[in-house]
C-alpha cells in the first residue's frame, strides 16, 4: 500500500497540471508570440559586439531566402558564453523581439527527471511545437546542464545522455531554411560535450562579458529611464566606482536607489541614494546594531588609511572612497577603487607587486602605529596571495620558474578556479 501511494504521489508531481502520468513528456517551455515581446536591442546596453554578432540571425529570419539563394549554410544554434548575471536571457529575448518571432524558453535542467526518456520525450515534443510555429527562435537556458561533456565521465546518466542524444539528432534533422534558430546559453561552455559544438551544431559562440566603463553607464541609462532622477544624478561616476559589475548588479543598484528615496519621502533619486546603493550591493546594508569601540574604530581608520596612502604613492588604482562603517557582508570598513582602464588589460608586473603592497598597507599600519596585529587582514591577505600565485604560476613573472604555466583557469565566468598542471614537488615549490 505504501509503495503504491508513493508511486501515485511521484507521478502526479511529474505530470504536475501538464495531464498527469500521460503529461510527464511534454513540452514545457514558455512561449512567448511576437506581440508578447517587448524586448528589444534598445533595451540592451553593454553588449555592443554580442548585439553585432547576433544581427546576422535576425537578417536570417526574416529573409532566409538570399541565404539559401548563394548556397550559404544558415546557423542553426549559436552558444551565448558569459558569468552569471550578464544579461544573456535578455539578448537572446531581445534577438526574438527584433525578428518578431514566436520566443521558446526553458532551462536546461528542466529536461531532465528520473525517469529515463522524458527528456528525450520533451526534445522531440519542443522541435515539434517549434516547427509548427516557424520562424522562431529556441533558448535553452543552462544548456550544460543537459550538454555536459560524456568523456572520462565515473558515472554515466541514463537520462541525460538520452536527452543530448535526442538535441543532436533533431538538431540534424531539421532543415535550416525553415528558420528555426536554437540559442543556448551556459557560463561553463569547458565542460560541454564536443558533439554539441560541431559544425552544424553550437557552431557559433557569441561572448557576453562583464561590461567596460561605457558599457555600464550605458546599463545604467537603460535601468533608469522609468526611474525620477534628481538633477545632481551622474551616473558616469556610479559606472566608474563599480568594475567588474553584471547587468544585473548595476539593475540592483538603481532600484535600491529608487527604495531608498522612498524611504525618505522623495519623489526623486539624488546621488546620495545611487553612492549608498553601491555600497549595499558590493558590502551590505549599513551593520547598525554592530558597535565599535573607539580603540577600534582608530584601528580600522588606520588600516584604510594605509591602503589608500599606499594606492595614492604607488599610483595603483585611485581611490574612490573610504569608510569604516560596518556592513552587513562581514566587512568593517574598506577603501573602494575606480577602474584605470590604460591597467585593466596588460597589468605589468610592477603594478601587481605594487597592487599586493597597497593591499597589504592596512596590516602594515596597524603594526606600525599601534604595534599589534589584527584579524581585520584576512581577506587582504587572501586577494594578496591569490595575486602573488598567479604571477608565479600563470604570468611567467617568477625568476625561479620563469616562463613555465603551471596553472591554469578552469573556469574563467564563475570563480575562476585555477587547476595544477604540475607535479607535486612543483606544487610544493610554488607554495613555498
Amino acid at each position: 500500500v505504501l509503495i503504491f501511494f508513493m508511486w501515485k504521489f511521484l507521478f502526479s508531481k511529474m505530470g504536475g497540471g501538464g495531464g498527469g502520468v500521460m503529461g510527464i513528456g511534454k513540452n514545457n517551455a514558455k512561449v512567448y508570440m511576437e506581440s508578447e515581446i517587448k524586448v528589444t536591442f534598445d533595451d540592451v546596453a553593454g553588449q555592443e559586439e554580442a548585439k553585432e554578432s547576433l544581427k546576422e540571425v535576425i537578417d536570417f529570419l526574416n529573409g532566409p531566402t538570399k541565404y539559401t539563394e548563394i548556397g550559404a549554410k544558415l546557423p542553426k544554434g549559436v552558444l551565448l558564453v558569459g558569468p552569471p548575471g550578464t544579461g544573456k536571457t535578455r539578448i537572446a529575448k531581445a534577438v526574438a523581439g527584433e525578428a518578431k518571432v514566436p520566443f521558446f524558453s526553458l532551462s536546461g535542467s528542466s529536461f531532465v527527471e528520473m525517469f529515463v526518456g522524458v527528456g528525450a520525450s520533451r526534445v522531440r515534443e519542443l522541435f515539434k511545437d517549434a516547427v509548427a510555429k516557424a520562424p522562431c527562435i529556441i533558448f535553452i537556458d543552462e544548456i550544460d546542464a543537459i550538454g555536459k561533456s560524456r568523456d572520462n565521465q565515473m558515472q554515466s546518466n541514463d537520462e541525460r545522455e538520452q536527452t543530448l542524444n535526442q538535441l543532436l539528432s533533431e538538431m540534424d534533422g531539421f532543415d535550416s531554411s525553415k528558420g528555426i534558430v536554437i540559442l543556448g546559453a551556459t557560463n561553463r561552455p569547458e565542460i560541454l560535450d564536443k558533439a554539441l559544438l560541431r559544425p552544424g551544431r553550437f557552431d557559433r559562440r557569441v561572448i557576453v562579458d562583464r561590461p567596460e566603463f561605457k558599457g555600464r553607464e550605458a546599463i545604467l541609462n537603460v535601468h533608469s529611464k522609468n526611474v525620477h532622477l534628481g538633477e545632481d544624478v551622474n551616473l558616469a561616476e556610479i559606472a566608474r566606482s563599480t568594475p567588474g559589475a553584471v547587468g544585473a548588479d548595476l539593475a540592483n543598484i538603481i532600484n535600491e536607489a529608487a527604495l531608498r528615496a522612498v524611504r525618505r519621502g522623495r519623489k526623486t533619486v539624488l546621488q546620495e541614494d545611487l553612492r549608498e546603493s553601491v555600497e549595499v550591493v558590493i558590502a551590505g546594508k549599513e551593520q547598525k546594531d554592530v558597535i565599535l569601540s573607539p580603540k577600534e574604530r582608530e584601528i580600522v581608520s588606520y588600516h584604510e588609511v594605509g591602503h589608500a596612502l599606499a594606492a595614492a604613492i604607488l599610483k595603483t588604482d585611485p581611490v574612490h572612497k573610504i569608510t569604516i562603517v560596518p556592513r552587513t557582508m562581514g566587512s568593517l570598513g574598506y577603501t573602494m577603487y575606480t577602474e584605470e582602464e590604460d591597467k585593466k588589460f596588460l597589468p605589468s608586473k610592477e603594478y601587481f607587486i605594487n597592487r599586493i603592497v597597497s593591499i597589504l598597507a592596512g596590516r602594515a599600519a596597524e603594526e606600525v602605529f599601534f604595534n599589534i596585529v589584527t584579524a581585520g587582514a584576512s581577506d587582504d591577505i587572501k586577494k594578496a596571495t591569490s595575486i602573488a600565485r598567479s604571477m608565479v604560476s600563470m604570468y611567467g613573472m617568477s625568476e625561479r620558474f620563469d616562463m613555465v604555466a603551471l596553472e591554469s583557469i578552469e573556469n574563467r565566468y564563475l570563480d575562476g578556479r585555477a587547476v595544477k598542471n604540475c607535479s607535486e614537488e612543483t606544487a610544493t615549490l610554488i607554495d613555498e
